[in-house]
């Protein structure tokens, strides 16, 4: 455990990569405060889909990250009211691909027989993971990181360089796409998301395809909503303003209701349209004492904040405890 008498830190950020490393440097007993442009509700966290697995993201790091996440979630799931939810499903691809390892490994893991297979795939898997309403889960989060006695605030714009951070500590980065501009970091790149949110008309499982960029097909259900994707395109603009595009949620809503028919008439609640940092070197969680502050940096996790929270947070707490 880290001596709360010789360490402080200030975490900037707030979605789930924030909000997660606050709560395990909480834990550890470092003195943390949390400080944001945006609330965690406002960020690209919560227009996640959101499910478990290490997708889109090439770090040799993933695996155990992406385990220490799993284990967590295993931990939290029974309590309820965290939006996390333990669900069967599908992966399948339409090009003769062999399962990662991380599937293999999972204790309910099935190659798909051929005939369970919707048309177009040519391998396919089930198996369990977790399924992560994100809205649900930064409101537990943050509740977590109350009862801790931490505290966020809210930054009248997105800071422009470290020095602006008055607080004592080790800053910890989880500014995700922000650190773009605020590490000059040119590895750094926004891929566009889009999500379409369906009344759940009655389905009980996921369905993820393996692709991992351009039109993408997943439907994940939440109880009594069901999200639908997606799309995974570059977005060499990340100051545009973001909208909803007709053409590709109807396209999305096709391309599930060709895997499960029941979407084909399902009420749409609305729709969520984000981007994702994608860091083309790889996720970047280090210690940085290049400028005037000790900085440790936990960013760039594509479309993997979620599947590798707890894992980057155990690392930045294991960081701070060796400086």
């Amino acid at each position: 455990m880290v001596a709360p008498s010789r360490q402080e830190a200030v975490v900037i950020g707030a979605g789930v990569s924030g909000l997660t490393t606050a709560v395990r440097l909480a834990e550890a007993g470092v003195r943390v405060r949390v400080v944001a442009a945006k609330r965690p509700a406002q960020t690209t966290s919560a227009l996640a889909g959101a499910s478990w697995g290490p997708y889109m993201v090439e770090d040799d790091r993933v695996v155990d990250w992406s385990s220490a996440t799993l284990r967590e979630f295993e931990r939290i799931a029974p309590q309820g009211g965290c939006g996390v939810r333990f669900v069967r499903g599908m992966e399948a691809s339409p090009d003769p691909v062999d399962p990662p390892d991380w599937a293999t490994a999972l204790s309910d893991y099935q190659l798909c027989d051929r005939s369970e297979l919707p048309a177009g795939f040519v391998v396919g898997w089930w198996h369990t993971i977790p399924l992560i309403d994100m809205p649900v889960y930064l409101r537990y989060l943050s509740a977590r990181l109350e009862a801790l006695g931490v505290t966020v605030t809210e930054l009248a714009r997105p800071l422009l360089g470290f020095a602006e951070v008055q607080a004592p500590g080790v800053l910890i980065n989880c500014t995700g796409l922000g650190a773009r501009d605020l590490t000059k970091d040119p590895d750094l790149q926004a891929t566009r998301g889009q999500l379409v949110v369906v009344d759940n008309p009655g389905i009980d499982w996921f369905f993820q395809d393996s692709a991992d960029h351009g039109d993408l097909t997943y439907f994940l259900p939440h109880g009594d909503h069901v999200v639908l994707g997606g799309i995974a395109v570059g977005h060499p603009d990340d100051r545009v303003e973001l909208r909803r595009e007709p053409d590709v949620e109807r396209a999305i809503i096709e391309r599930c209701a060709a895997i499960e028919p029941r979407l084909a008439g399902a009420t749409v609640r609305g729709g969520r349209v984000g981007l994702r940092p994608n860091r083309v070197s790889g996720v970047r969680v280090e210690v940085d004492r290049s400028g005037d502050r000790t900085v440790i940096h936990n960013y760039g996790h594509s479309g993997c904040g979620v599947t590798l929270s707890w894992g980057c947070a155990d690392e930045v707490v294991a960081l701070l405890a060796g400086l």
